[in-house]
């Protein structure tokens, strides 16, 4: 039975790995080697085995042969085939979310939305819209108050992460994104399912259009 240092080893070298697939540092078709890996994070090679299972379960990583793991790559075909399951999920929470019987923190939201700059302009703060972002995905799983669906979101989101960093940032998709969420998170506060569902979806067209059209255009 693996004991609690193991296991804890395991989780942190899961994290580190997931932080630098999901930033960039570790790209598509990088070589994870055992030994090297194990050696950088200052870990055991049965931990490190661990942390590469789950990675491999999050489709993150892949065998390339029975002694090569690399990173996956991703491309236009995969993040289409993301954002339709993104889709069907962000509808359905938002139309859950609209029939929670508490619905206060979505006006609240809203309101954080509304004055939010992410922008190109001098007071223009992405790093404050990102924060807002995870904020309102929280209060999404919480309104929804479904395990399966709020599981399923969060396998999307690892992915998600990772694409956003592949694609380059623009800041007028970004000031755009604010006045999207703003409209979600208004008519979830006013119990309005149809144009919560509906403003997801333009949301979510918007959004994939954006980052395919990022990826296609030369650096």
């Amino acid at each position: 039975m693996t004991d609690a240092p193991a296991r804890y080893a395991g989780v942190r070298a899961y994290e580190a790995l997931l932080a630098e697939i999901q930033d960039g540092t570790l790209r598509p078709g990088a070589v994870l080697g055992e030994v090297e890996q194990a050696a950088r994070l200052g870990v055991s090679r049965t931990p490190l085995r661990e942390a590469l299972r789950r990675l491999a379960a999050d489709g993150l990583v892949e065998q390339a042969s029975p002694r090569v793991t690399v990173v996956t790559g991703i491309d236009a075909s995969d993040i289409r085939a993301l954002f339709d399951v993104r889709r069907a999920l962000e509808e359905m929470a938002a139309r859950l979310a609209s029939r929670a019987p508490e619905r206060s923190v979505f006006a609240a939201l809203a309101a954080d939305f509304a004055t939010v700059d992410a922008g190109d302009g001098p007071t223009a703060d992405a790093d404050a819209y990102y924060a807002l972002i995870a904020r309102f995905d929280a209060e999404l799983d919480a309104a929804v108050a479904n395990d399966y669906l709020t599981s399923a979101l969060r396998t999307v989101r690892t992915h998600l992460v990772r694409v956003r960093r592949l694609a380059r940032d623009k800041p007028e998709r970004l000031a755009a994104s604010v006045s999207e969420h703003h409209l979600i998170a208004s008519a979830i506060a006013r119990g309005d399912a149809d144009l919560a569902a509906h403003a997801t979806h333009v949301h979510l067209h918007n959004a994939l259009t954006s980052i395919l059209d990022s990826l296609e255009a030369p650096e």
